[in-house]
């Protein structure tokens, strides 16, 4: 841990109390101890709330400490105590376009908020401002099932659209696991299990609308456009895939929605070595068999999944795959896989043919991190992912939990191995400083060498506060700047989630 801030003049600028908390909290001030100087006064506040609740109205702006708290923090490792000074709820693009209006002329950060699910921090606010929590925009505002499309508000949730797509025997596939906010998916490139074979967000998004920082309205595709493919112009929409809200406020996707398949089938199969398992993956992709799922569990994952689910898997290194399609062209699938993974050493796949075995095969998958955290009562985590080249992925796994078991520290390794994404929670007592130095030295190792082997800093989780002192080394110094050209022609007061991916410049 670095403790260059004790001394720096600027925390000088902080209040009394914003160093408050244990050792975890002060490590992530280092990007942000200027931030304090930069917030909006009480008296701008003050008239700001005046001027929300006459266009708003009252119920749609909060100052409760309580709502602030709840509006400042995602599901990561809390990185600083910063709250946002107002909370709005705004019901429409209109509103949200005055909320930006009004913003931009009194210089007050604005800050997304979807169902915060997040990892990296990215609703917090250390430079104050107002939290837009948009969970009251949750219209399905367009759907075209022959097209293959549907056009969403930020409040509808993942599930909630495959709820109403289920019916017209569609499905939305994008699936990190968490009930997120799909619009909140577009702003991080959201995409997890099923990634393998339908994409991440960045592949499903059509078009976006967007508020931008004062108040004017952009679709990134051109008004009402919903197209599959374009050549015109520049491609605005990828632009804002990945962008953290720190571009604008998105109000509206169009994504692309797929038939649901004829038949899906999952399996489980166990090996010796992580290494035969990350093989029988690359063999199975360069089969060209396409397979929809295909998850990674180490060991320390395995055992905690069947303790907390009462299941009786292999306790060793496990795939999780999936298989879509016809009936023939399945059975047809998972026939060639096994015996890819038989010729590597694994044990016979577990089937689970029923909609419901299938279901809690993977809500075991998905609930691994609170299973790590229920597993280890009072602890919190630190968890990261990072993505490499699929053939770099057995070193990757193989050198971190290397570490990981040198330190002493419990910290299951978890993978999307079809495209060489890969997790693990890092777990530590928040009362033992020396725990939590390992788990991140840990998290910083892991990263650095997934860099050093041709990979991202990360694969789906986003920047945030969490991963930028990393996005230099990743991108280089044309790359950041780049970026930060592009972030002072949409918002030049830096309004729009300031201190996210990258700190503001003044």
């Amino acid at each position: 841990m670095h403790y260059w801030f004790f001394t720096s003049p600027v925390l000088k600028s902080l209040p009394g109390n914003a160093l408050v908390g244990n050792l975890r909290n002060l490590h992530y001030f280092k990007p942000l101890l200027q931030s304090t100087k930069n917030r909006p006064s009480v008296e701008t506040i003050t008239t700001l709330k005046q001027d929300l609740i006459k266009n708003l109205g009252r119920d749609s702006v909060s100052d409760t400490e309580a709502i602030r708290k709840q509006h400042s923090r995602d599901e990561g490792v809390e990185r600083h105590n910063h709250l946002a000074d107002l909370v709005v709820w705004p019901k429409s693009t209109e509103e949200c376009s005055i909320i930006a209006s009004l913003c931009s002329e009194k210089k007050v950060p604005m800050i997304p908020f979807g169902t915060g699910t997040g990892l990296e921090s990215g609703v917090c606010a250390p430079y104050g401002g107002i939290s837009v929590d948009m969970s009251k925009m949750d219209q399905i505002v367009d759907f075209n099932p022959e097209d293959f499309d549907v056009t969403v508000q930020p409040g509808v949730t993942r599930k909630g659209l495959n709820h109403f797509l289920k019916d017209h025997g569609l499905w939305f596939p994008v699936d990190p696991g968490a009930d997120a906010s799909l619009c909140g998916m577009t702003a991080t490139s959201a995409s997890g299990t099923n990634a393998v074979r339908y994409g991440t967000m960045r592949e499903n998004v059509l078009n976006v609308e967007v508020v931008l920082a004062d108040g004017r309205v952009l679709h990134t595709a051109g008004e009402n456009r919903r197209s599959k493919k374009s050549s015109a112009g520049f491609n605005l929409t990828n632009l804002f895939v990945g962008s953290e809200g720190s571009l604008g406020l998105i109000t509206k996707a169009t994504l692309k929605i797929y038939g649901i398949p004829e038949m899906m089938l999952s399996a489980v199969c166990a090996f010796t070595t992580i290494k035969a398992a990350v093989d029988t993956c690359v063999q199975i992709l360069q089969s060209n068999i396409p397979i929809a799922r295909i998850e990674l569990m180490d060991d320390v994952a395995m055992d905690m999944c069947n303790s907390h689910n009462k299941l009786d898997y292999k306790v060793a290194p496990t795939l999780f795959l999936e298989f879509h399609g016809s009936e023939d062209s399945v059975k047809s699938q998972a026939k060639f896989a096994g015996e890819i993974a038989a010729y590597n050493g694994g044990s016979e796949f577990c089937w689970a043919y029923e909609s419901e075995e299938r279901n809690r095969l993977w809500k075991a998958r998905h609930d691994i991190y609170w299973t790590t955290l229920q597993s280890n009562p009072g602890c919190r985590a630190i968890i990261t992912d990072v993505c490499v080249p699929i053939t770099r992925l057995p070193d990757l796994i193989a050198q971190t939990k290397a570490d990981i078991q040198e330190s002493g520290i419990i910290g299951p390794c978890l993978g999307h191995v079809g495209d060489g994404n890969f997790h693990t929670f890092l777990v530590f007592n928040p009362n033992k400083p020396e725990e939590f130095k390992k788990a991140e030295t840990l998290a910083e190792r892991m990263t650095r060498r997934a860099l050093d082997l041709n990979g991202t800093c990360t694969g789906e989780h986003g920047i945030g506060i969490g991963k930028m002192n990393y996005l230099e080394k990743e991108m280089g110094p044309v790359g950041i700047e780049m970026m930060k050209s592009i972030k002072k022609t949409l918002d030049p007061h830096w309004l729009m989630n300031p201190g996210k991916i990258f700190l503001s410049d003044y």
